[in-house]
């Protein structure tokens, strides 16, 4: 019994301890040059070149 609550109390430390993790990285801002890229893609989406070569 004392086992399954120590694995359980480790479990728990773990869960907290990715989503520390994972939330400080969601909380990053985008980089300005991966913005400039996405901004690309959409405009040469835009312009009807989707790069098809058919």
């Amino acid at each position: 019994m004392a086992q399954d609550r120590n694995k359980a109390q480790q479990s728990q430390v773990i869960d907290e301890n990715l989503k520390r993790v994972y939330q400080d990285m969601l909380d990053e801002k985008v980089p300005d040059r991966f913005l400039d890229l996405l901004s690309q893609l959409k405009n040469q989406q835009g312009d009807g070149n989707h790069g098809d070569t058919k």
